[in-house]
């Protein structure tokens, strides 16, 4: 049975944000509570998506597990591409495929926000327990009396009373900017030295311009650039560079050459006039990435997604992490039988060092991607990863395998890859040093032989033979040996 409180419906569950704010309406419409979902943009199912400020969406393992619990997988992996490896494209213009994993399953779905968007607040609105309220802004939020007061597009404040306030307003989060002022709440933001900027690739006689079942990069050590295919036959493309080099690009004829110099295969791809348009669309855009703790108050209020836990986007979990979010709360409320005096602090405990542990790695592929994919080392590392993980698939997992394809804990994730890296490490350096001790032997005895002959020389136990020389006389001669034998 339910807990006293929950024994009638929760009054009003508020959120914000479309995608992880609408996912968490399901979960919570599906146990029959009442939802307010207050989002402070409008409907995008009604108005052209800006384009310019949002990166494609990479839908991996524990998204999709969090999509399924609803019913949304496979509507929503229907409207995506699979990308099976990464294409790197050289400077000089050769290509390879770095595969993700092992097996046929191992892959990612490229997304557009727009599709994920509509979908999601879509099927959440199919639910009659919940209420969507497009271009309301959530001005204060207090937690303690179960009120927030909103500003909607008749320009009023509006007071309204909850039972449950879900913050899911995203990396600027208005929720958490009022938990920041209750004692004991730890917070902190990086903003990291580079921006991100949006082009596009176009069809190319009504195909895709280049293979689409990849994610392409085009690492170039402090920069890169990345393209992800659409169900549109175009690839969304997101130049990852430091603000000091966009500030360099000041006209088309230094945007042209520094292609030109960097990334001289993509120009044909993408159209000298249409680069130009798109570079000069928007400025480049930052990346912040937080981390605070914890994620509830007491049992009135509770932080999700990106409010939460807001990450750099380079290793696609971002939304990843959210969904996650969504599915780790709605496991933790069966555990606690809807008791959310049990159920908000438990996720705080479990939640909190995963999200560390998955900005970390974020912030650690940047340098991998950008970098690490032009070098051998890096090449043979991941081949030695394949390998290990064929003969001892339970023991030896890949990082990308443990966080893009399986829902191994973040933090468990980075511990165990930590120790997979030591071991491989010391294996290396014994092989190297048994190797080099053998070469020296072999080199020793094939380049000065005598000293092992003795060593092999037969021994003959029954017979020792002592030779002794001296001489009879004082001043015999050296020539009389006699022998004595047994």
């Amino acid at each position: 049975s339910e807990t006293p409180s929950l024994k009638k419906k929760l009054k009003k569950i508020l959120m914000g944000k479309i995608k992880v704010g609408s996912l968490q309406a399901c979960f919570l419409a599906k146990r029959n509570f009442r939802i307010d979902v207050y989002e402070a943009r409008e409907d995008p199912r009604v108005v052209d998506f800006t384009r310019g400020r949002s990166i494609n969406l990479a839908l991996s393992h524990r998204g999709r597990q969090a999509l399924k619990a609803v019913g949304l997988e496979d509507q929503i992996v229907s409207q995506g591409i699979p990308m099976r490896a990464r294409m790197i494209h050289s400077l000089s213009g050769k290509k390879s495929a770095v595969p993700y994993g092992t097996k046929s399953q191992y892959y990612t779905i490229s997304e557009t926000i727009e599709f994920a968007s509509f979908s999601i607040s879509s099927a959440a609105e199919k639910y009659p327990s919940v209420k969507m309220h497009f271009n309301h802004k959530l001005l204060k939020c207090n937690p303690e009396e179960g009120m927030i007061t909103v500003l909607g597009s008749d320009k009023v404040p509006k007071d309204v009373t909850c039972d449950l306030i879900v913050g899911c307003d995203g990396a600027y989060s208005t929720v958490r900017s009022h938990l920041m002022k209750k004692p004991r709440f730890d917070y902190s933001q990086q903003y990291i030295p580079h921006g991100y900027m949006e082009l596009t690739i176009p069809p190319k006689n009504g195909d895709y311009a280049m293979e689409p079942n990849y994610l392409h990069i085009w690492p170039r050590n402090t920069f890169m650039m990345i393209a992800l295919p659409n169900m549109s036959k175009s690839f969304t493309c997101t130049l990852f560079m430091p603000f000091d080099e966009f500030d360099k690009l000041l006209t088309s004829n230094d945007v042209i050459d520094f292609f030109q110099k960097y990334f001289p295969d993509a120009i044909p791809l993408i159209g000298e006039k249409l680069l130009v348009q798109d570079f000069f669309l928007l400025p480049a855009q930052p990346m912040i990435s937080v981390k605070c703790s914890s994620f509830h108050f007491q049992s009135h209020c509770v932080l999700l997604g990106d409010a939460a836990h807001a990450i750099v986007p380079f290793f696609g979990q971002g939304m990843n992490a959210g969904f996650e979010d969504c599915l780790v709360f709605d496991e933790l409320m069966d555990k606690f039988n809807n008791d959310l005096s049990l159920c908000l602090p438990a996720f705080s405990r479990l939640r909190i060092p995963d999200s560390h542990a998955i900005s970390d790695l974020s912030m650690y592929n940047y340098t991998e991607m950008r970098a690490h994919v032009n070098s051998s080392w890096f090449i043979f590392q991941k081949h030695m990863g394949r390998l290990l993980h064929a003969i001892m698939p339970s023991t030896f997992i890949p990082l990308y395998t443990m966080v893009s394809f399986s829902r191994i804990r973040y933090h468990e994730a980075v511990r165990r890859w930590h120790w997979q890296r030591k071991v491989i490490y010391k294996g290396l350096l014994f092989l190297g040093s048994l190797i080099a001790i053998s070469s020296t032997y072999l080199l020793m005895h094939y380049m000065s032989p005598r000293p092992f002959h003795y060593f092999r020389r037969p021994w003959n136990s029954s017979l020792l033979e002592y030779k002794t020389c001296f001489p009879t006389k004082a001043m015999d001669s050296l020539e009389q040996i006699y022998l004595i034998s047994r």
